[in-house]
């Protein structure tokens, strides 16, 4: 009964200590949190959140780490954080930040898939852009159609967005982006018949923006087109 007693004891005091020892690494890595955040040192900042995760996992902190791996470019990990498949109870950061990263590794389908539950409960401008330019790649046309209607209607016109095909990443209006991919859904509507109103639509968009790079490039290639 005596020894049993002690061996009680002993696991009692292990346990305090192992609980103490685990709040003084929150406490440490809390502060060690901090600190990277006031360096702007965000490698740091995903091993302190990772550390914090591991002491006390919660769903909020994985999206945050997960953001952190996005704006590094590190898309593969940001995914390995929180996981490619999305449920309804996911916050809006976790599907933003998965939307990102599966665009940026060429996952088209379900990019979107993201992007629409996003849009489902904050419809905006910004989100019909990036939907409408997607679902031109998967050639839903239709689809985009219905994004760059919305986004024609509800843009603001200090509404901007950033282009990143020339060495010097630039910024247009969203307006005349989405009159940019009002072009795109005409031409491929009909590559041989829609030449002229696709050049047309590309006009409206430098006559919103004169320095739209892309429309210009664009342009230019439906100019040669009809002399190949």
């Amino acid at each position: 009964m005596k020894q049993l007693c002690i061996i009680l004891a002993v696991c009692g005091f292990v346990t305090v200590v192992s609980a103490q020892g685990k709040n003084e690494l929150q406490k440490h890595y809390e502060a060690f949190y901090k600190q990277m955040k006031v360096q702007g040192d965000v490698r740091g900042v995903i091993d302190a959140l990772t550390h914090l995760d591991v002491l006390a996992p919660t769903q909020a902190r994985k999206d945050t780490i997960a953001y952190f791996y996005v704006s590094e470019g590190q898309y593969v990990q940001a995914l390995n954080t929180i996981g490619v498949e999305s449920n309804t109870s996911n916050s809006d950061l976790n599907i933003e930040v998965r939307a990102i990263a599966l665009k940026s590794l060429n996952h088209t389908e379900k990019a979107v898939e993201n992007y629409e539950v996003l849009f489902a409960r904050n419809p905006n401008a910004y989100l019909a852009y990036e939907i409408a330019d997607l679902r031109i790649q998967l050639n839903d046309l239709q689809g985009a159609k219905k994004k760059i209607e919305y986004g024609l209607a509800n843009a603001k016109p200090d509404m901007m967005r950033a282009f990143y095909e020339t060495q010097q990443p630039y910024e247009t209006s969203l307006r005349a982006a989405f009159t940019y991919l009002q072009a795109l859904v005409i031409y491929n509507e009909d590559p041989n018949a829609n030449v002229e109103t696709a050049i047309a639509t590309l006009n409206r968009a430098l006559a919103l923006d004169p320095n739209f790079n892309l429309a210009k490039i664009s342009k230019e290639a439906l100019l040669r087109k009809p002399q190949e």
